[in-house]
C-alpha cells in the first residue's frame, strides 16, 4: 500500500462516528491525494472522517493526513537514535498534534510530540517547533518512560499524557482521567495498525 494511503487509513480508522467522508485516489506519480469532495473522477471513497480531535485541539482532516510522510526522515532518524519504533513515534504524533508542528494545546504543550516546557528543556530542545528537536526529544522522552515502566507501553503512554506522578499515585495504573483514558488506546490502536499494515513504508 502506498505510505501515505497506509498511514491515512490507520489514521482514520481510530474512531466510529463519522462526519465527512474522505475520498482518496494515487496518481501516476505515485502521490496520494485526500479530499472530503471528490471533485475529481479518479477519487475513490476512504473512509468516514472520525469525530475526535488531537490532544492540541486540531480535527484530522485530508490535508494533515496527506502532509504527514513529510516527517519520515525525522521520525526516522529519531527512531533509530532513541531505539523506540518509528510506527510509535507516528501514533503519539498523530494523537498529540495530528502532525501539526506548530500545534499548541491549553496546557501550553507545542509542536509534533506536544512537549512541555519543562519536558523540552531537560531534553535541550531550543524550539519546540522545530520538528526535528521536537521529535527527537519526544522520542527519548518516550524510551525513558518505556524503560521505567519495563516496556508496558500502557503505564508509557499514560505517563507520556498525565505524566509519572500521575501514574505512580495510582498505583503504577492508567490514572481515570477522561484524556488519559482515551489517550492511550486511541495511541495504541494507531500503533497496531501502522505495525499491521508494515508501518509507514
Amino acid at each position: 500500500m502506498n505510505r501515505e494511503l497506509s498511514l491515512a487509513f490507520a489514521l482514520l480508522c481510530i474512531a466510529g462516528g463519522a462526519r465527512a467522508d474522505v475520498y482518496t485516489f494515487v496518481d501516476p506519480a505515485g502521490v496520494a491525494h485526500f479530499s472530503n469532495v471528490p471533485v475529481d473522477p479518479r477519487y475513490e471513497f476512504l473512509l468516514a472522517s472520525p469525530r475526535e480531535k488531537t490532544n492540541s485541539g486540531e480535527s484530522y482532516d485530508p490535508k494533515m493526513l496527506a502532509s504527514a510522510a513529510q516527517y519520515d526522515a525525522v521520525i526516522a532518524a529519531a527512531a533509530t537514535q532513541s531505539r523506540v519504533e518509528p510506527e510509535l513515534l507516528r501514533a503519539v504524533i498523530a494523537v498529540e498534534s495530528g502532525f501539526d508542528s506548530r500545534a499548541v494545546s491549553r496546557a501550553g504543550a507545542a509542536g509534533l510530540m506536544q512537549l512541555m516546557p519543562a519536558t523540552a528543556r531537560l531534553y535541550g530542545v531550543s524550539d519546540r517547533f522545530d520538528p526535528a528537536q521536537n521529535v527527537h526529544a519526544g522520542a527519548r522522552h518516550l524510551k525513558s518512560l518505556i524503560a521505567r515502566y519495563r516496556n508496558d507501553l500502557r503505564l508509557a503512554l499514560a505517563a507520556y499524557n498525565a505524566g509519572e506522578e500521575a501514574v505512580e499515585r495510582c498505583g503504577r495504573c492508567v490514572p481515570r482521567y477522561r484524556e488519559t483514558q482515551s489517550y492511550v488506546p486511541r495511541v495504541l490502536r494507531i500503533y497496531e495498525r501502522l505495525r499491521g499494515r508494515g508501518g509507514a513504508s
